[in-house]
Order: C-alpha cells, then structure tokens, then sequence
C-alpha cells in the first residue's frame, strides 16, 4: 500500500471528526463539562469490551453504550449535589477499569488495546468513511438544528430556563451528541485522548473568537490542522497518530494564545 492510499482516508476520517468535535467541544468548554467528556470517553472502552465479548459489532455497541451512559450523566448534571468532579472521576475510571476487564476476559482473539486507547488513525479504511462522514453530518446537523438554544443553555443555565428553553432536553442532547461524536472519534485518537481533541481546539478558538459562531467554526478549522499535523509527523517521524494529533492540538492552543496576545496589545 504506498504512501497516499494510506493517508488519504486517514485524513478524511479526522476531518470529519474534527468537524463535527469543533462546535460540540465549544459547547463543552462553555458549559465547563469537560469532566463530562471524560466520563464517557471511558464508557466507550466498556462498549469495545462488550462486542468482543459478546461478538457483537464493536462501532455500534459503542456509540449504545456512550448514549446510555449520557443518560445517566444528564440525570446526575440535573442533581447538582452529586455532578461532582469527583463523582465524575469516579465513574470515569471505573468505565475505564471495567472496559479494560471486559477486553481481558476475550480469550477468543488477540486485541491490540492500545489502538483503542491511544487510536489508530491510520487503520482507516475507504470502507469506514461513509459512517463516519454520515456520523459527523448528523452530529452537526443537529448542532445546527438546536445551535442558539444549546448556546443560551452554555451560557447561562438558569437564564435560558427563564426564557423558557427546555432545559433538560437541550442538555440531554448535547450529551447524546457527545456521545455519538466519542464513538467516532475512539478512531482517530483512542479513549484516553478524545476530550483532548473536543477541549483543545476549542480552547484555542477562544482566544480569537469574538462570537460563539466564530468560535465553533475556528475550533473545526484548528481540529483539522491538528489531525493534519499530527497525520504529518506520524509519517515524517514514525510517531503514534493519536498522541501526534493531540501534541499538535497543544501547540496550535499555545500559538493561538501568542496571536490573542498580540491581537490586544495592538
């Protein structure tokens, strides 16, 4: 396989995440709900180890698994004396830890563990595109369907209500979308670095923002220069993909806090 049959779906898989994680991850960096990221990019370990338990198809049961554990994270948001970091915490490594059992207990084949964890970009095939471009299309479709309410939710819970926003609905399909996004995402950069590309490009986008549009839509545009990138120096450098994504997300976030800088000092 030469070079640019590798590298082609790789880079079109990531786009179309980075995609659909730009204003999702907006969304999260609002809303402070990065710990929620976390939880249920862990939940989708238990998910791989229960299709291969259960010979089920491992894409699917994954995304079941992370709308499920959405679920349950949209009831513990809505009881604000238990959504603690440390609860979140919690949950978050006991999916890890019970994925991890899961996975162990497969004694029917070989699993390469640290392809789901740290992802395996470029096992794309031309034949997983379709999905993950329609996953990506539906996810923003939705954001864009609901864009000004999740917006007005982000920002001020408690306002929107006032306003009559349903409130519980819109947090119940933020979460769900994260939920489908992680399912897709597991590819590209595994379930230890997915929050890493849904925070970081969004963090950086909010150094240059003036509006939430502008925000969500520099988030994507970063997310796809750092699966770029990453992709790049995985072939120049024989580097892991997922890792090399996430480093270049970091140094898109720091070069990003220079131009904001210098953007208000002139």
């Amino acid at each position: 396989m030469s070079i640019i049959e590798l590298f082609w779906p790789a880079l079109v898989g990531g786009i179309a995440v980075a995609l659909a994680a730009g204003p999702l991850g907006s969304l999260l960096v609002w809303r402070r709900l990065a710990y929620f990221g976390d939880s249920l990019a862990h939940a989708a370990l238990l998910g791989v180890g229960l299709g291969l338990l259960t010979a089920l198809p491992v894409g699917p049961l994954v995304a079941v698994v992370c709308v499920a554990v959405a679920l349950v994270l949209s009831q513990l948001l809505a009881r604000r004396g238990l959504a603690s970091d440390t609860l979140l915490a919690i949950l978050a490594y006991g999916f890890l830890s019970l994925g991890l059992i899961a996975i162990s207990l497969n004694h029917g084949q070989r699993v390469d563990v640290m392809a789901y964890l740290f992802g395996d970009l470029l096992n794309i095939l031309p034949a997983d595109l379709p999905g993950l471009i329609a996953g990506a299309a539906v996810v923003l479709g939705l954001l864009a369907w609901r864009w000004r309410a999740l917006v007005a939710c982000a920002i001020n819970e408690e306002l929107a209500a006032v306003d009559g926003l349903p409130v519980a609905r819109l947090r119940l399909l933020l979460l769900v979308l994260l939920a489908l996004a992680i399912a897709g995402a597991m590819r590209v950069v595994g379930v230890l670095l997915i929050t890493a590309l849904l925070i970081i490009p969004a963090a950086a986008a909010r150094q240059l923002a003036r509006s939430p549009e502008q925000m969500a839509v520099f988030a994507s545009l970063l997310g796809v220069l750092a699966v770029a990138g990453g992709l790049g120096a995985s072939l120049v450098y024989d580097t892991p993909v997922g890792p090399a994504v996430v480093v270049s997300a970091c140094l898109l976030f720091a070069a990003m806090g220079l131009v904001g800088k210098w953007r208000r000092l002139v």
